[in-house]
């Protein structure tokens, strides 16, 4: 520490990735993931991406490291889902989240999920 300052550069928010269909099945279901380090993933921040797609921060419980789960795009069949759902007059749901629903919300000129970060399209 120099003058009170630390001179020292801070951590990287760089997150290990987490790959596998296995993770999305699990999170999509509201299943407790577990950590590659043997611990349990909580979540800590969920981030819409600029290409529709979605990623959500974790953090294991055992080692304190930082996980990331890239969400995938909406496919034209979930996006037909949320369009369907409009058309019949009601508030839009994740396609993708099924126990418990989870209702889009209306980010910008888009709906998206607030538990993946995923686009789905525009608001009716």
């Amino acid at each position: 520490m120099v003058n009170g300052w630390h001179t020292q550069e801070p951590a990287s928010s760089d997150a290990i990735p987490l790959k596998g269909k296995d993770y999305l099945k699990r999170y999509y279901t509201s299943q407790h993931l577990e950590s590659p380090m043997g611990g349990v993933l909580h979540e800590l921040r969920v981030r819409p991406e600029s290409d529709g797609s979605g990623s959500v921060l974790f953090e294991c419980s055992a080692s304190s490291l930082r996980y990331e789960l890239r969400i995938p795009k909406a496919t034209r069949r979930d996006k037909e889902k949320v369009r369907e759902q409009q058309k019949e007059g009601r508030d839009p749901v994740c396609p993708r989240h099924e126990d418990p629903l989870e209702k889009l919300l209306r980010n910008g000129d888009h709906l998206v999920c607030p538990r993946c970060g995923v686009r789905y399209g525009r608001p009716a």
